[in-house]
């Protein structure tokens, strides 16, 4: 694995950094007298790559692709255009590299904002999105709690990646407030639902994966691989009391469409390829189509933080990617065998990661037990499910040697349920 990559940018040569050199996200951008464009991060700083690319400092086609609000365009350029892009932006930020930038002191002061500075925007357009159930850990708890240890695991999950088509329209940045939702509830000994808001709203653990490369019918393993242009954190908020009653026969609907959470930088593919690592060992052996070609999860260190409102922040949950059964490549590869087509900016949810400790576990569900077992904060109050004014946190990062590969922050505070509508 190699070490850190050193850049003229001083903030980003930290070992505690989550923007290295080494990194290099994409995200958008807007400061005071600009409008949205397209940024990179770079230690504690943006990259106005959208400057550059007026500059003529890149060129990755006949029109522009860089002064846009999001990261659409330069995925429909295809893998060959990342590399190159990538390789520039090395090029232009590295140390000793071209002067054009770092030796220009007016074009590096106007090509450089401050994070802080700075509002961060959607990075890209999120065409469809869909939502797996393919972290073990997690999916035996919940089955453990609802049908027992024996019947914990469906016929069929060691087989194929179980996911539901959710909603695009839910995707929202990281800081967007949450409100909690309205809807059916119903306990076992209840005669009959009532419309109320969520008592049991949680969260779920997640990356997203981004599609940046369209397909038509069926793919191979490796070429969905292939067409995944990068990460990002997801929360997948969740009503588990609404849920509980929906999801029988066809699964969650209502009770996921309240929001998905995602962070404000799309860590490349290509970044996160020094920490590619196996899935675990298969218990029952995949179908051709299934079948793992080589090391497609990645070896990223995960957490989950609480804050309630006024409090302080509590770490509740620590994980890694590397205990998905399924890689986002498997996904994909799935999600077309049907002949369904893929587009450029479908973001694919893994599924909540847990592992298999209890401070592992990625939902609130799985840590009060489904509501048995509430766990301490730091400060000594007791959580089941999310309360009022509770800011919820993930974090996440690759770390090499002498630097880390991170996501930001995707966070979001939940607010109480509006006044219904129906009285």
């Amino acid at each position: 694995m190699t070490g850190l990559q050193r850049s003229w940018v001083e903030s980003a040569n930290s070992a505690e950094t989550d923007f290295p050199l080494n990194n290099l996200p994409y995200g958008v951008f807007s400061t005071s007298n600009e409008d949205e464009r397209c940024g990179v991060a770079i230690g504690d700083q943006i990259l106005d790559v959208a400057l550059l690319e007026s500059e003529g400092l890149i060129k990755l086609g006949p029109k522009p692709v860089l002064d846009l609000p999001f990261w659409n365009d330069v995925m429909e350029l295809g893998p060959d255009k990342w590399a190159e892009l990538r390789a520039r932006l090395t090029e232009l930020l590295g140390k000793g590299g071209d002067p054009a930038l770092s030796g220009n002191t007016e074009l590096r002061a106007a090509a450089l904002v401050l994070q802080a500075d700075a509002k961060l925007h959607m990075p890209f357009v999120v065409s469809e999105y869909t939502d797996f159930y393919a972290g073990r850990h997690h999916a035996f708890n919940v089955g453990t709690m609802f049908r027992g240890p024996e019947n914990a695991l469906p016929p069929n999950w060691l087989h194929i990646p179980i996911g539901y088509n959710g909603r695009a329209s839910s995707v929202v940045l990281s800081g967007t407030d949450i409100r909690r939702p309205w809807g059916q509830l119903k306990g076992p000994d209840d005669p009959r639902p009532r419309f109320e808001p969520s008592e049991r709203f949680d969260i779920e653990l997640e990356m997203g994966a981004i599609v940046g490369t369209a397909s038509e019918g069926p793919i191979t393993l490796d070429e969905a691989d292939q067409n995944i242009f990068g990460y990002v954190l997801l929360n997948d908020w969740s009503a588990r009391d609404i849920q509980a009653w929906e999801y029988q026969p066809l699964g969650p609907f209502q009770s996921k469409a309240t929001a998905t959470s995602i962070s404000p930088w799309i860590v490349t593919a290509a970044a996160l390829d020094p920490f590619r690592c196996k899935t675990p060992p298969r218990e029952v052996e995949l179908l051709a189509h299934l079948k793992d070609t080589g090391p497609m999860l990645f070896d990223i260190d995960l957490s989950i933080s609480l804050q309630p409102e006024g409090g302080t922040d509590s770490i509740i949950a620590e994980t890694n990617y590397n205990e998905m059964y399924y890689s986002a490549a498997q996904q994909l590869a799935h999600h077309t065998t049907s002949g369904c087509a893929m587009n450029v900016g479908d973001l694919l949810g893994s599924g909540t990661i847990s592992g298999p400790e209890k401070h592992n576990r990625g939902s609130l569900l799985e840590l009060s037990w489904g509501g048995k077992e509430p766990f301490t904060l730091d400060d000594g109050t007791e959580r089941s499910f999310i309360e009022d004014g509770d800011t919820l946190t993930l974090r996440g990062a690759a770390h090499g040697d002498g630097y880390r590969i991170g996501f930001g922050a995707c966070e979001g505070t939940v607010l109480p349920a509006l006044k219904s509508p129906f009285g």
